[in-house]
């Protein structure tokens, strides 16, 4: 398969390698570097480096090896467990770490982890590179997750996440100032027709909606304002917080893909959190709800601009 890239102006000088992480769905730094060492990354009909500097209207063509069948394997990866019994488990992963297998970045991930711990006890539904996930957070977004250990756990709790009966409940830092207490984003979301690694608000998309409601106000820090917010998720877009308050002028601090690329911290990823959640037990019928406090970076960054 081919993936064809047009360089905007904003990504000139960028090395090819990010570049093609960046702007190309499912492609890993990593992967693009290899890709690039095996000479299936060209740029004027010329392949080119990993550290090749794109310019502005390149046009960076991709000849993505045939996909090979892909499985994930059990590796001793330590897990920040909050929650397990004998059809589910909730566990609290850490920024950086993906969810699942994917092409360039076939291992490391929570699955992989998962398989280990859980010894084979997933559920099967979505096959042998996801099992047990019923839904998923961003490799840079921390906190926690519900697997599911057999097939009947994994369909009750989908279905709470499709009803909308399942509650997750996020911490986010903002820019900016939000001046109403409370509010509601209600804008549908699907892939950004300009660039196929992002997500938009796009007219005729899937419904998504978030609540939101401010903790704490942070105004006239060094030369910017920030806000903590709570963000209470009604439907389960892909990236969809961090959609929808871009969208409203407050993007994620940390966020390179949907804010602002220069931040004034030093950070690896978005300041999102997925702190609580709940879900009605799929065989004993009891309410569950964990919360979990918000990781170091976090808590350090929040601890300097009340200072």
């Amino acid at each position: 398969m081919e993936i064809v890239l047009n360089v905007p102006a904003e990504a000139a000088g960028e090395r090819a390698d990010k570049f093609i992480s960046d702007a190309a769905e499912d492609i890993s730094r990593s992967y693009a570097a290899k890709l690039c060492e095996e000479g299936l990354v060209l740029c004027g009909g010329e392949p080119i480096d990993k550290k090749y500097r794109v310019k502005e209207n390149d046009i960076i063509e991709i000849d993505l090896p045939e996909s090979e069948e892909m499985s994930a394997e059990p590796e001793d990866i330590p897990l920040d467990v909050v929650y397990e019994d004998g059809d589910v488990i909730v566990v609290n992963k850490p920024q950086g770490m993906v969810v699942h297998p994917a092409a360039g970045n076939t291992s490391g991930t929570l699955v992989n982890a998962l398989m280990y711990h859980c010894g084979g006890e997933l559920s099967a539904i979505n096959g042998v590179i996801r099992p047990g996930i019923v839904h998923r957070i961003d490799k840079d977004t921390s906190g926690l997750l519900v697997a599911a250990k057999n097939n009947e756990a994994h369909l009750a709790l989908s279905a709470q996440l499709k009803e909308r009966k399942a509650l997750r409940k996020y911490i986010a830092l903002v820019n900016g100032i939000i001046k109403e207490d409370e509010g509601t984003v209600n804008k549908p979301i699907a892939r950004c027709p300009g660039d196929r690694k992002k997500m938009a608000v796009v007219k005729g998309g899937r419904e998504a909606v978030t609540h939101y409601r401010v903790l704490e106000r942070f105004p006239n820090r060094n030369g910017a304002s920030y806000t903590l917010v709570e963000c209470v998720l009604e439907t389960g877009r892909t990236h969809q917080i961090r959609v929808h308050m871009a969208s409203i002028g407050h993007s994620i601090v940390g966020d390179k893909t949907y804010g602002i690329k220069k931040e004034k911290f030093n950070l690896n990823g978005q300041l999102l959190h997925a702190q609580t959640i709940g879900f009605t037990h799929p065989c004993t019928g009891k309410l569950c709800e964990f919360s979990t406090e918000l990781p170091g970076y976090f808590s350090d960054i929040l601890d300097k601009l009340r200072k």
